[in-house]
């Protein structure tokens, strides 16, 4: 290639180091670097050459073997020794383990693996036609959705649709797949709007979705308007909560009862007493130490 008065800038393939060439195909940056990269593919070319010559070798050695071990297994089907292992826990190659380090396999058993496990085309099975189609009128009125909405869900769902005689019809399984979610759940029977939780909980309309997003509040849709389960915004707001457990530390427990830790830790095993760790510190329920610690009654 002829060279030119201008001068590329290339990255040596050998050092790594940038450098200015004369010719776009120059790989080295310093006859130096040419000769070490050369030098480099020969004793990679002479290690590959050695490896084939024992891998050879080690194959004409298991091949006159009539029981082999694992390795030689791996070595005859030319795969590694886990690939193996995999063979025998699936119950495809039968193999016998002697002792706790010895495993060995028969050509006999291998011979017989292959004649029972001959490839077979896989069959695709037949795809049913669909016969069964809603118009996006009939959808729109189940689920309570805009039509934008039924052709957006359509486009990224995939959902199979034909057009006849102006109307486009679904395919009646993939619209009750994908729009499930719509059906309205009639266990809820008190609703939120989003003004009423704007009002109620002095909240921005951002807000209000970025809440329900967040604790994943059960929602229906009335043509244009949607609302929020009433009873999951409350619980996701703390109202309607349990009242949470107290919890007594061993010190307060030895201070409130006047016994010894060894004895707490007795009786609160015995009533099998919920505790917990908060770092190193013991926590123990109250109103369940109180009971198994309470005095008899007469």
């Amino acid at each position: 290639m002829a060279t030119s008065k201008f001068k590329v800038l290339r990255t040596c393939e050998f050092c790594g180091k940038e450098f200015y060439a004369q010719k776009v195909s120059t790989r080295y940056c310093s006859k130096r670097c040419n000769e070490l990269a050369y030098k480099q593919r020969r004793r990679q070319k002479q290690i590959i050459e050695a490896e084939s010559k024992v891998l050879q070798k080690s194959i004409e050695e298991v091949g006159t073997k009539e029981f082999l071990s694992l390795q030689d297994t791996s070595i005859l089907f030319g795969i590694t020794k886990r690939s193996v292992y995999n063979l025998i826990y699936s119950g495809v190659l039968q193999a016998f383990k002697l002792t706790s380090r010895m495993t060995i396999v028969r050509r006999t058993d291998i011979e017989q693996m292959f004649e029972g496990h001959v490839y077979k085309k896989k069959i695709k099975p037949e795809r049913k036609p669909i016969t069964e189609f809603y118009t996006t009128t009939e959808i729109k009125e189940k689920y309570g959705v805009s039509e934008g909405w039924i052709f957006k869900i359509g486009k990224e769902k995939n959902i199979p649709k034909i057009l006849h005689h102006g109307k486009t019809y679904w395919s009646k399984q993939h619209v009750e797949k994908h729009f499930a979610k719509h059906i309205e759940n009639n266990t809820i029977v008190e609703w939120y709007s989003v003004q009423d939780m704007m009002t109620k909980f002095n909240m921005t309309t951002s807000a209000v979705y970025c809440f329900v997003s967040k604790f994943n509040i059960p929602k229906k849709k009335v043509k244009s308007l949607v609302f929020y389960s009433k009873q999951h915004v409350d619980v996701a707001k703390g109202f309607n909560e349990q009242p949470k457990e107290e919890f007594y530390t061993m010190k307060e427990a030895v201070q409130h009862f006047g016994m010894t830790e060894d004895q707490i830790y007795k009786y609160a095993k015995k009533a099998k007493v919920s505790k917990h760790m908060e770092g190193r510190i013991v926590l123990m329920n109250k109103r369940e130490l109180d009971a198994a610690l309470a005095p008899p009654s007469i």
